[in-house]
């Protein structure tokens, strides 16, 4: 079956991140967020949000000598909004960031299927070896989740306390993506693409 390279020689040979501490390293922030948003306010934890990333990302950087494509996005979004929040002192920029980066990222996802490229087979590439189907069903799926995230957190903000969306954007969205993850397991272990081996040679 026609499969997508992952590389293998490559992705083995580039230094890996400890489960736990990859687990830490993304989860991390987002409890800094919610503790200093209940000790401190929206924009003290705005501010540790901000760091907590940037030290994050600094880490994982050090630690693997990549720069994944969503986390950088994800910084980056984190550091303008959060920015704006502060200087303007308008709690809305930091609510807007999680729309704008579900949007970027099922707007890339889906940019990529149109143009032939499942980008997600990037994203993944160290973990999963997928046929070309698989990919693009994959990557078609978790545009769509983006999709869904991103009304939900609208309607969440635009209806709910700060400290309501605060809760959803920590203890929802992660619950979430990790059921939505674990759904995917059937697709992922029905179009997993395995090594073809070749039939000898024949002398003729």
């Amino acid at each position: 079956m026609e499969s997508i390279s992952n590389r293998p020689a490559d992705a083995s040979a580039r230094p890996k991140i400890h489960p736990a501490l990859k687990i830490t390293l993304e989860l991390g922030p987002l409890l800094l967020f919610f503790l200093a948003n209940a000790r401190s306010g929206i924009f003290v934890a705005t501010a540790t949000f901000m760091v907590a990333a940037v030290v994050s990302f600094s880490v994982s950087y050090t630690l693997t000598r990549r720069i994944p494509l969503m986390a950088l996005i994800s910084t980056v979004v984190v550091i303008v909004f959060g920015s704006l929040t502060l200087v303007l002192h308008d709690a809305l920029f930091i609510k807007l960031k999680p729309t704008i980066i579900y949007t970027l990222f099922a707007a890339i996802l889906l940019g990529g299927l149109a143009a032939g490229k499942p980008l997600l087979a990037v994203v993944f590439d160290q973990m999963f070896h997928l046929t070309a189907e698989g990919w693009r069903k994959l990557t078609l799926r978790w545009a769509l989740f983006f999709v869904a995230l991103a009304v939900a957190n609208e309607v969440v903000w635009r209806t709910q306390s700060t400290d309501v969306w605060v809760t959803f954007k920590v203890f929802g969205v992660m619950p979430l993506t990790l059921i939505f993850a674990a759904l995917q397991y059937p697709l992922l272990t029905r179009y997993e693409a395995r090594a073809e081996t070749s039939a000898p040679a024949s002398d003729g």
